[in-house]
């Protein structure tokens, strides 16, 4: 079983956009994958903004709520990408990219746009290489 991780400090911004555009890709590539999501110190809800900016291109995160990671689910990745905040040290063998991307936490609509697409790209470019078609 393939399993990748997206993780952020409190999983209410950018991971959780991760996580749901990853869920898409999996859907549309029908690959039977595991997708762990979750934070250090996750937040109470996912950030308005990146709530709004999502349902721009039609996926609700309405529903979701940050949650805390554990190392053992994190083991379990093949790849765990880390959004520009987060200080893991997995020391298993786990493939840990770290994305740098900016917090979306209080930024204007424009900017959350922007950093919702540049998540998307980077999940689709690792979801091909993953999958072997890049």
């Amino acid at each position: 079983m393939t399993t990748v991780g997206f993780v952020c400090v409190q999983n209410a911004g950018r991971s959780q956009m991760a996580t749901a555009f990853a869920e898409r890709e999996r859907d549309r590539r029908d690959l039977d994958w595991d997708i762990v999501t979750g934070g250090t110190l996750p937040a109470d809800h996912v950030h308005e903004e990146v709530v709004d900016a999502m349902a721009d291109v039609d996926i609700d995160l309405s529903d979701r709520t940050p949650r805390e990671v554990s190392d053992e689910e994190l083991e379990s990745c093949v790849v765990v990408a880390t959004m520009g905040c987060s200080t893991l040290s997995l020391d298993t063998g786990v493939d840990v990219r770290d994305w740098g991307l900016a917090d979306p936490d209080g930024r204007s609509p424009d900017e959350v746009a922007a950093i919702r697409d540049e998540v998307e790209r980077r999940v689709v470019a690792l979801f091909d290489e993953l999958d072997g078609t890049d």
